[in-house]
């Protein structure tokens, strides 16, 4: 019988990115994923790779725990897979009471409904290089002690330690990922590596004539989102259930970042970058850059993709999205 696996977030760039690897590996993929009553189930980037019609959606809430323990009864899933949050770290100071209770509270109703209807699946929790925050080590390993600026980064360090207690508490195969800053054309718009990548597509067919950022000598450790999901999947393969730090072991500045972009549709930056005060975070993470050495040892996992390529793949998306 193939494998079940439950991801929750499934409507977002991982979620999509993961559905499709699991379906290659022959899983059934059930999606649980929160309606409103103004639109459906958002299914955008899974129709983007084509496969909105080989996942199953199941109705759920992170904040339902009756309806998770219900979902978890009714698919009996091997794997589960917690990608949902309130993601967008500008809106965890707009949101930080709804961030608490998805991104964090939101983690122990999926332990818990986990512990009491399927204890013996695997589940991986996605945790975030945003924990590390002000950074107490140059480069951050698993063992390097977390320092969260801002709601969202204290909701996450919650979510990521309340596995770590259920792993040891309950014996679960419970595992996180530690995973720095990941993106891809499915990338939200509100993400300042998209927000570039459109902007330059933007201007480069004549919609817009300049693109507005805040802090562009913030330094992060970028990878690409289809690399990172394949991580997530070895980590549920193991014997023993652990904590690893996904990451490329390299940082760029996002000006640095933004310059590949303009570059590669033959763009001068200095004609069309400004700097804008209201893009600055009231707590800024100047410099995240991850230590992948114990995913390569222990996973055999590395990253493939340079930040380079998947910039030019975003701006190819976007120009052909706009045009």
């Amino acid at each position: 019988m193939a494998k079940k696996a439950l991801i929750t977030g499934i409507t977002g760039q991982d979620g999509a990115y993961l559905s499709e690897f699991l379906l290659s590996k022959g899983y059934d993929v059930y999606g649980l994923a929160r309606r409103s009553s103004t639109a459906d189930v958002n299914l955008t980037r899974l129709k983007w790779l084509g496969i909105e019609k080989d996942v199953q959606i199941v109705d759920g809430n992170l904040l339902d725990l009756s309806g998770l323990i219900r979902s978890m009864q009714e698919i009996a899933p091997d794997e589960v897979y917690n990608l949902a949050a309130q993601s967008f770290v500008a809106s965890s100071w707009q949101q930080p009471i709804l961030t608490g209770q998805v991104t964090g509270l939101g983690v122990s109703n999926m332990l818990e409904a986990l512990r009491i209807a399927k204890p013996d699946a695997h589940y991986y929790q996605a945790s975030s290089s945003e924990m590390y925050g002000l950074v107490q080590q140059p480069v951050q390993s698993e063992t390097t002690p977390f320092y969260p600026r801002s709601p969202y980064a204290v909701a996450k360090l919650y979510g990521h330690w309340i596995t770590v207690n259920y792993r040891e508490s309950f014996n679960m195969h419970a595992s996180s990922g530690i995973l720095f800053n990941h993106e891809s054309p499915l990338r939200g718009i509100e993400f300042v590596t998209r927000k570039v990548t459109d902007g330059v597509a933007r201007i480069k067919l004549g919609l817009e004539k300049e693109l507005r950022l805040g802090n562009i000598n913030a330094k992060r450790d970028w990878g690409h989102a289809k690399d990172y999901v394949q991580a997530m999947w070895l980590m549920l393969q193991q014997d023993i259930p652990d904590d690893y730090v996904v990451s490329t072991g390299r940082t760029t500045t996002v000006r640095e970042m933004c310059e590949v972009a303009f570059n590669h549709v033959g763009l001068n930056i200095d004609d069309h970058l400004v700097i804008d005060p209201a893009f600055f975070r009231p707590a800024e993470v100047d410099i995240l850059l991850g230590d992948p050495s114990k995913a390569k040892e222990k996973l055999g996992w590395s990253a493939t993709i340079t930040m380079e390529e998947m910039i030019k793949e975003m701006v190819e998306a976007d120009l052909k999205r706009l045009s």
